[in-house]
Order: C-alpha cells, then structure tokens, then sequence
C-alpha cells in the first residue's frame, strides 16, 4: 500500500502537475480514508487487494460517517475528487478493473456569495502597514499586490522578481495546474514592491535561489510561505478592525471592484484565472446589490415604486 501512495504522490506531481496545496489536501484525505477502512476491517495496514475490493458502498458509508461529523459540502466534494482519482490511477496502473468512486455523486455546494471588503475598507487595510522597517514594507507590498492584481495566495507566494514586467507593469502568474498567465498590476503596487525591493537589497545579496530570485522574503531571507502570508493578512485586519475578511476576501474585492467600475465579466476571468466562466459569475450577483441600489437611487420608477 505504502509503494501504491507513492506512486500516486509521482502520478499528481509530475502527470497532473497539481498545486502542492491540492497534492497535500489528497494525501490528507486518502490518509482520512484509509483510517476509516482499517477501522471498518479491523485492520493496522491495507494491503492492494484490499483496496481492490472497495465499492462505491464503501465510499458512501465513509462519506456519511463525515456527514454525521458536520463536514461541509465543498470538503466532501473535494475529498470525493481525491477518491475518484485515486481508483482512477489504480485503474491505469494497477490493474483495477473499475472505478467505484465514479459512481458517488458529488454534493450540490451551497452557493455563498462572496465577502468582499468595500473600497474604503480595502483603503484602510492597504495603509495599515505604516512602519519603515523592511517587512513593514514587505507586508504593505504584498497587499498592494493582492488587492491589484486579484492573485491567490499562493500564486502571490510563488512570484519571483524576474516575472515582474516593472514598465508595463505587469505579472506572469503560474496557477492552477501550472497553467500561466499574464496579469496586469497596478501603479501603486508597483511602486511599493520597489520600495520593498530597496528594503530587502541585503538580506537578497546574501541569499541564494534556486528556483529564481523569490519575490517575497521570510524574515530569514527565504522565500514567503502561504502560512505567513495568512498571519500577515490576519495582523492588518485587526489593526483595521476588519475582523470578518481573510487572505481570499482580498481577491473577492479585486474582482468585485472591477465589476463595480464597468469591467466585463470575461476580463476579470482572465485576470482571476478561472477555467469556467460560472466561477467567475458569483461576483455578479455580489455586484447587481450596486447595480439596484443605484438604480432605486436615480429611477423614477425605483424603490419606491418596486413590487406595487
């Protein structure tokens, strides 16, 4: 069983090319499922055989053992996702003859609208890194660059200096699936990236990469992890009194604003990187709020008109 994982671990990373947070959050789950079937068998280890043997039975039975334990439809969706790729792999490469997490339906997510910050409140969190010292600098970059340029957090850690177009301000983005594209970021952002730049000249001067000159440092000279872009984030909330907001809500605000101020809906797809156009069409809903209240506000047929 150990050999089949680490097989499966070599098929995700390098046939898939998936993103290290999708690969970790797979092995969690098969990790998670694996547990289950050894309490269901009474068993300390798996062998392939017994893998061989699990149903779309099983899977179910495990699937509702996390639904009586309260987990959300999106973590049952995913968790189902690394299933059926799982058996999918052993199909290919073991010898299984089908694929019984093809027949698990996956749950209908409950669709959320997303939270967003308003203009003045992204306003308020951009300036809250006041200080001089160099990872001062460094934070108020890295919200700069968020909020500009709508990246996730880790494409924001994944930036390297020579994937910055400083003239045309602009940036090559490696997303999901390794997919690239080019991502236009504004002049503040710029400007403050080479003021972090200038801050940081030392501690880059004596460290080197292999990967490329990462943008982002740690305060050790190495390059920024997802973790302490979180803790970043969650320190200049507080200090902003934006206390129901995270990482993810700065990129919601990218793509809201830009739908605020006339955008169309298949830029900002671009620019957020969404393969579907439908993932992009939640922010719609967000921004048709602006569009009736400003409608109520200026129509003569408006509020007080509606519904009589």
């Amino acid at each position: 069983m150990e050999g089949t994982i680490k097989g499966f671990i070599k098929y995700l990373s390098f046939e898939r090319n998936v993103s290290p947070y999708t690969l970790k959050n797979y092995l969690s789950d098969l990790k998670q499922f694996g547990e289950f079937l050894g309490k269901v068998l009474k068993k300390d280890s798996l062998s392939v055989e017994d893998i061989h043997k699990i149903d779309h039975i099983t899977i179910r039975a495990f699937l509702s053992n996390l639904c009586d334990r309260g987990i959300s439809k999106s973590s049952l969706a995913r968790k189902i996702s690394a299933l059926r790729t799982f058996f999918n792999y052993l199909c290919r490469d073991s010898g299984m003859m089908s694929n019984p997490g093809k027949m698990v339906s996956t749950p209908k997510k409950d669709r959320k609208l997303p939270r967003f910050l308003s203009v003045d409140e992204m306003d308020r969190l951009l300036k809250s890194p006041a200080g001089t010292d160099a990872l001062s600098v460094r934070d108020k970059a890295i919200l700069e660059t968020f909020y500009s340029s709508g990246l996730r957090i880790g494409e924001i850690v994944a930036i390297n200096i020579e994937d910055i177009n400083f003239t045309e301000r602009l940036i090559r983005v490696k997303g999901k699936g390794r997919k690239e594209r080019i991502v236009p970021v504004g002049s503040k952002a710029v400007e403050a990236i080479k003021e972090y730049l200038k801050a940081s000249s030392e501690t880059r001067d004596a460290e080197s990469h292999n990967s490329g000159p990462p943008l982002f440092l740690n305060k050790n000279g190495k390059r920024i992890t997802t973790r302490s872009v979180h803790r970043i984030v969650e320190k200049y909330k507080k200090l902003s009194g934006l206390w129901d907001m995270t990482p993810h809500s700065i990129r919601h605000s990218f793509a809201t604003h830009l739908l605020d101020g006339g955008a169309d809906l298949r830029s900002v797809q671009e620019m957020l990187g969404h393969a579907s156009l439908s993932t992009t069409q939640r922010y719609t809903h967000v921004s048709m709020d602006k569009l009736i209240e400003i409608y109520d506000k200026s129509h003569p047929r408006g509020k007080k008109t509606r519904g009589g």
